[in-house]
């Protein structure tokens, strides 16, 4: 437990340093604390250690989780989402940041318990690859409108991952470009909480703040290496 406290400890340091070169407050950042394969004992040693906020990929695998960890943590979905499970993936967590087309929207808001709505960020694929999900970076205006008017949707933001490379440093444009979207579509959602720039992983984290980044999806630093 000692160690998963000392791992923890050291990633709030590395945001709080990001944060102050970059001239923002660490209250800006919030931590996701991405737990695919780790069990609900680690993660309750993890709450123990303070993090309130916890990702997962996979529906199947949060569902048995979530049900038995403390009721006041804050999930996000952070996987690709099939749409034949968006009514569990809407019921389960409480911000979704992989919509990455407007049909998948709109089915996730048509779950929306009444008076409610769904808190979600729209997906970019900023590399272009095929093998990777998310709106094309010219499509996201778009989405934002048509995803706008829909009652039962809360348009929260942006996400994004970047590419794997050798030299972290080589991410920064993209970080800066989906930075830059972000604030171009800030009028096309008008009246959404749109607040939220939901990018870098363990290996890029302090350089994704210091380009705006609000929510970084960190597992590796905090759990170790996940199991093959």
């Amino acid at each position: 437990m000692s160690a998963l406290f000392d791992r923890v400890a050291h990633v709030k340091g590395t945001i709080a340093e990001a944060c102050e070169r970059a001239n923002r407050s660490p209250a800006e950042v919030k931590l996701v604390a991405v737990t695919k394969t780790v069990p609900t004992d680690i993660i309750e040693q993890a709450y123990g250690a303070g993090l309130r906020v916890f990702g997962e990929n996979r529906v199947q695998e949060a569902q048995p989780k979530i049900g038995k960890l403390p009721a006041d943590i804050e999930w996000h979905f952070i996987g690709h989402l099939q749409s034949n499970k968006a009514k569990v993936c809407a019921g389960l967590f409480d911000v979704i940041h992989s919509v990455d087309s407007v049909r998948l929207g709109k089915r996730l808001a048509a779950r929306a318990a009444a008076g409610q709505s769904i808190r979600m960020l729209l997906q970019v694929n900023l590399t272009g690859k095929t093998s990777q999900s998310g709106f094309a970076p010219e499509e996201v205006g778009a989405a934002v409108a048509a995803l706008a008017g829909e009652s039962g949707v809360a348009l929260e933001g942006l996400m994004t991952i970047a590419p794997q490379v050798t030299d972290c440093e080589a991410v920064r444009p993209w970080f800066r470009q989906l930075a830059d979207l972000y604030r171009d579509l800030a009028a096309t959602a008008a009246g959404h909480p749109w607040r939220h720039l939901s990018m870098g992983m363990t290996e890029d984290y302090p350089i994704a703040i210091e380009e705006g980044a609000t929510l970084v999806r960190v597992g590796r630093a905090l759990f170790g290496e996940r199991p093959a």
